[in-house]
């Protein structure tokens, strides 16, 4: 039986979490701790526990932050609502929100100018969703499935409908969605909002999962974007196990399993694939061979650190 271990690329890190890490650090190394970031900064259990023990204090409201300390918004974008008041309570605001839900922003205040009726689909407690949620003045809807679709309401006499998408859902995922607003609501708009490093990753599990009796996702249990790959891994008929670690494998059943593939969401560090590749290696697995979908050079400026 073959042991491989072939890993996925691309995988892991993307370019809005690298700039929302990046500018964690730049921070800490002007400032020092303690530095506040609201909500974790991305969605990975070691990195925010890293974080933490390098003074990184993780909020979850405003009121949690003394007036004229450092506050970091997350990379999943936060509502204009917080944004108003951190400025009005003194804080000193960076954010690091990621440029590709930025700009999930700004056509959901473009379709705002225009009177659409908007329709977000994604998950109804994600932050990315609840921070575009309020940048929209006059409201809008969540979908998360067909039958949210269902129930939505007939728009308002002469008002036209259109959706945006959570940057970290797959194609897959939501392609049965969007067919059912496009019945409908014929002529909606929309389109687009699902993210290069999401799809990429995505990709590069479908062409893995016919080498492979098993997929390991690392990534932590509240990382949307990694759930959707071990899901994926899923539909195309392989085995997937979602793990935070080396750590969740120590009692894994191994038995009959012969080439094993790895990828990573795209909040976790390549150190834990590492130690992933390691463990297996001990367990009589080859020295892991990367298997390219496609390259990554995407790269995004950090935002003004003015403190």
């Amino acid at each position: 039986m073959s042991k491989k271990i072939l890993l996925a690329y691309p995988r892991g890190f993307c370019a809005g979490v690298r700039r929302a890490l990046d500018t964690v650090d730049k921070v800490l190394s002007i400032s020092g701790s303690p530095v506040y970031v609201f909500h974790e900064i991305v969605h990975n259990d070691y990195i925010v526990k890293t974080l933490r023990e390098r003074g990184v204090i993780f909020v979850e409201s405003i009121e949690a932050v003394p007036s004229g300390a450092t506050l970091i918004f997350s990379a999943h974008g936060v509502s204009r609502q917080l944004e108003e008041t951190a400025a009005a309570n003194g804080i000193k605001v960076i954010d690091a929100t990621c440029p590709l839900v930025r700009r999930i922003h700004r056509k959901a205040g473009g379709f705002q100018a225009k009177g659409r009726m908007i329709i977000l689909i994604g998950h109804k407690g994600h932050p990315e969703i609840i921070g575009t949620l309020g940048q929209i003045e006059s409201g809008a809807f969540v979908v998360e499935t067909v039958a949210d679709v269902a129930a939505l309401p007939e728009p308002e006499k002469g008002c036209r409908a259109a959706y945006l998408t959570q940057t970290t859902l797959s194609l897959d995922e939501t392609r049965e969605i969007v067919e059912a607003l496009e019945r409908r609501f014929p002529g909606i708009e929309g389109g687009g909002d699902i993210c290069y490093a999401t799809q990429n990753r995505q990709n590069a599990i479908k062409a893995l999962c016919p080498e492979c009796d098993l997929i390991l996702i690392i990534g932590s249990k509240n990382s949307s974007n990694s759930n959707r790959l071990r899901e994926l891994a899923e539909r195309c008929g392989c085995r997937a196990v979602l793990i935070d670690g080396a750590a969740d494998l120590q009692s894994f059943d191994f038995t009959g399993i012969g080439n094993i593939g790895i990828s990573a969401g795209a909040s976790a560090p390549e150190c834990l694939v590492a130690e992933v590749t390691d463990f297996l290696h001990t367990k009589g697995w080859s020295a892991p061979e990367e298997i390219r979908f496609t390259e990554e050079n995407v790269k995004f400026p950090l935002p003004d650190v003015n403190i």
